[in-house]
């Protein structure tokens, strides 16, 4: 979403504590809510600039505070230790907020070669024995990451991403989205339930977004999620946030129950692609 006029995120920024260091809430990947990796996910996630200069600065941070400012060994032992999920949100930031050097073809190269079995990911692949099948949370944190790589960046590894991300969406489709695919089972109800901001978590809304910001073809092992979200619509015509994930926060966007202009926007994108 591009904000236009008298800087929509003047609304924001000034409940924003910029350190001069270039961090927010004293971290760079916790307390959660207000940590540096969280903040430039929200901010992302609504749209700021990527020419947003404190922002820049703060992905630099994020990406040298945790995986190192080079390509040296222990950038790798960095990268290989790092959980999945954080490596994605490193590469979406990084990317977005226009980090360009040999790090970020490095990071691509180690979440191509991370997938499991099934075509998808999951953070606790380094614990024995190794999970056989992927974790949608880390799956989506991973994938948008590589979708900022295939929008921004003409990347060397740009072919194979687009393949892996086909494989991962095809896995999701196997599930229906939120369903085990062995029995049709909802997998765990938050799944149904959405959420603004979704932090790390995944809803069945994170997902279908995502299945139109790939403009991918329409199958029809998305309408369950369809109709779940269409039912989740209020009379109003609007869609509500139904959770939230404890932690600290610089200040309560929305409330629960009531009527969310974010998830409505990215409701009506989805239902927008769905349709056409």
């Amino acid at each position: 979403m591009a904000v236009s006029g008298n800087n929509a995120f003047d609304v924001y920024l000034p409940f924003i504590n910029l350190r001069s260091g270039g961090s927010w809430g004293g971290g760079i990947y916790s307390p959660k809510w207000t940590s540096t990796t969280y903040t430039l996910l929200t901010l992302r996630s609504i749209g700021i600039p990527r020419t947003c200069e404190a922002a820049q600065r703060g992905a630099q941070l994020v990406l040298n505070a945790q995986l190192g400012e080079t390509c040296a060994p222990q950038f790798y032992q960095k990268l290989t230790a790092c959980d999945r999920c954080i490596v994605g949100m490193i590469l979406q930031l990084a990317v977005y907020f226009g980090i360009d050097d040999a790090r970020i073809e490095a990071i691509v190269d180690n979440l191509l070669s991370e997938r499991l079995l099934d075509g998808a990911w999951n953070c606790r692949r380094l614990r024995h024995p190794r999970p056989r099948h992927s974790s949608f949370h880390t799956t989506f944190n991973v994938l948008e990451g590589l979708r900022e790589y295939i929008e921004l960046r003409d990347g060397a590894r740009r072919s194979d991403v687009l393949d892996a991300e086909q494989r991962a969406l095809t896995f999701m489709l196997e599930h229906r989205l939120f369903k085990s695919d062995r029995t049709g089972e909802v997998i765990n109800k938050k799944f149904t339930m959405l959420a603004f901001p979704y932090r790390w978590h995944y809803d069945v809304l994170r997902d279908l977004e995502y299945f139109a910001r790939a403009g991918a073809s329409r199958d029809s092992r998305v309408q369950d999620a369809i109709d779940l979200l269409q039912a989740r619509r209020r009379n109003d015509g609007r869609w509500p946030v139904q959770q939230k994930y404890p932690g600290k926060v610089f200040f309560e966007m929305e409330q629960i129950g009531g009527p969310s202009r974010w998830n409505t926007l990215r409701a009506l994108r989805v239902l927008r692609w769905w349709d056409s």
